[in-house]
């Protein structure tokens, strides 16, 4: 790439996207982040070196969950020489939020399901939040009220009506519950099981999760070739499994391991033949937990700085990033670096990484919309009432939930945050799609979606902005889970460490987390500055 054609392409990226108000919609919005022409930037060609390097002991480069979180860490050791790069003008990756005169809403992850006991990093977290209120006389966890989802917590439009919960009990047949509990069954047994060492088959992180041979074997099928051995074949107990390998991985049960799918369930079970532990949600989904984290970077968060490249050198590493704002390079010197991107990035920007981690070509992406619709009024509800999750059985999409369900104002204005994974057998060619999509075309996706239970939602919307995510999730496809050279593209590479969600083939805020706390541990212990763990 010429130096005149990449300043160029950068002046270009930072013009903001226009809002636009075609006339076969009576309100307005907009495309918003991420932005990515300039995220794609990175995959062209050889780019300038700034004239100095910034010497600093530690770069994160990356500021989702797992970078704000490796940052949490290092802050929490009383490290103070560290910079944070985040291409985007915000931090959050898909924890992202925003807000309006409405409410707050999120941009994708939207809730945390109560963590155990064992949980340490995810209760010390939530503790500094506000959210952890204490422990009951099991020591279990105790949460402020507000932050737990309140009822009606979710509800299924199928038969033209609305249905509380998501599995349709309405017209099941005798074979469609039996098959229903003999799955649940199945959960139940994984749920208590437990190995030699006493560890879990099923976890949140999977850090704590068992590597015994019964249990990995589950990640060599798919979860609709585990299905098929058992006989379950209930179309209402498959959709159910679909919707669910849909919502959490943007893959569909032939292309999810048959470990992911069990994971969905059990890790997130109290105990055999209870129920999943309740979840926590605020307005702003997760991006409460992000302001959070951000707060402990102080300036030493740095938005809008694109690492370009990443290369040893005899005084440590040397990292070139583009300065969007600014219009210009800028260089730093590490000691290390936490990489908290994702694997397709790592190629690209850390020299000698692709060749060295052939493994990191397995890792797929799914692509997703999410739209968020601002509401003047509620449409009329003339069954079931409106949920925090509301799911339409028979759509691609996976419905939506409700910005202002926490705050108990069920009638007047509110935000509606709608989702659509792209759950198509080819990431790369679902991605095309999506980026093919102008803000019109994902209007009336949205409003096509969402018609048949709301006949009247278009005169009660003032407003629809739409956010395309190219890789929004890693999907963890048959054989990834436990493949070993998957697993060690969490190793370090040189001294460069890494942290992201898809090292642990599951995109979950805990995952996350668990990374970007193991990579800053790793980091301390590489300084000589080692301290008591925080997982």
């Amino acid at each position: 790439m010429k130096r005149r054609d990449f300043l160029a392409a950068a002046a270009a990226s930072t013009l903001p996207l226009a809002c636009r108000r075609p006339p076969e919609f009576p309100f307005a919005g907009e495309l918003v982040g991420p932005d990515l022409p300039l995220g794609h930037w990175v995959r062209g060609g050889t780019f300038p070196e700034p004239d100095r390097f910034e010497p600093v002991s530690i770069l994160i480069v990356g500021s989702g969950v797992a970078g704000l979180s490796a940052a949490w860490r290092l802050a929490g050791a009383g490290l103070d020489d560290f910079r944070v790069l985040e291409l985007e003008r915000e931090p959050g990756g898909t924890s992202r939020s925003g807000q309006n005169h409405v409410s707050a809403y999120p941009w994708a992850a939207h809730y945390l399901p109560v963590p155990d006991r064992g949980n340490h990093a995810v209760l010390r977290l939530l503790q500094e939040c506000g959210v952890l209120e204490g422990f009951d006389a099991k020591g279990d966890p105790l949460f402020a009220e507000e932050a737990t989802v309140r009822a009606p917590e979710e509800r299924l439009f199928a038969y033209g009506q609305w249905w509380e919960g998501l599995y349709l009990r309405a017209g099941a047949s005798a074979e469609d519950e039996r098959q229903y509990h003999a799955f649940f069954a199945e959960v139940d047994r994984w749920a208590a099981y437990r190995d030699a060492k006493g560890r879990p088959a099923f976890s949140i992180p999977r850090s704590r999760c068992s590597d015994a041979q019964e249990a990995r074997a589950l990640d060599g099928l798919s979860f609709a070739t585990w299905l098929d051995a058992r006989g379950l074949s209930s179309p209402r107990l498959r959709w159910l499994l679909d919707y669910a390998c849909r919502d959490d991985y943007g893959s569909r049960l032939d292309s999810t391991s048959a470990w992911a799918g069990l994971f969905y369930f059990a890790a997130r079970k109290q105990g055999p033949g209870e129920d999943s532990r309740p979840l926590l949600t605020w307005p702003s989904g997760n991006g409460f937990l992000v302001d959070h984290l951000r707060q402990t970077c102080g300036g030493r968060l740095l938005c809008g700085l694109m690492a370009t490249a990443i290369r040893a050198d005899k005084g440590g590493l040397l990292v070139t990033a583009w300065d969007a704002g600014a219009q210009r390079r800028r260089g730093f010197q590490a000691r290390r670096v936490i990489f908290a991107g994702p694997q397709h990035v790592a190629r690209h920007v850390i020299e000698g990484f692709s060749a060295a981690r052939p493994a990191s070509h397995r890792v797929h992406n799914a692509p997703w919309l999410v739209a968020n619709l601002t509401l003047r009024a509620r449409p009329k509800e003339p069954t079931f009432p409106l949920a925090w999750d509301n799911v339409l059985r028979d759509s691609e999409a996976l419905g939506y939930v409700v910005a202002t369900h926490q705050s108990l104002r069920d009638h007047g204005p509110t935000v509606w945050t709608w989702y659509r994974p792209f759950a198509g057998p080819d990431c790369d060619a679902e991605r095309a799609r999506l980026r093919a999509l102008d803000w019109p075309a994902c209007a009336h996706m949205v409003m096509d979606d969402l018609r048949p239970a709301h006949p009247d939602l278009e005169k009660v919307v003032a407003r629809l902005d739409v956010m395309r995510w190219g890789h929004a999730m890693v999907r963890p496809a048959p054989g990834l889970i436990w493949d070993p050279a998957f697993l060690a593209l969490a190793q370090p590479f040189g001294g460069i460490h890494f942290a992201h969600t898809e090292l642990s083939g599951l995109a979950l805020f805990e995952e996350a987390q668990d990374h970007g706390l193991r990579a800053a541990e790793e980091v301390l212990v590489a300084l000589g500055q080692q301290s008591r763990t925080w997982r």
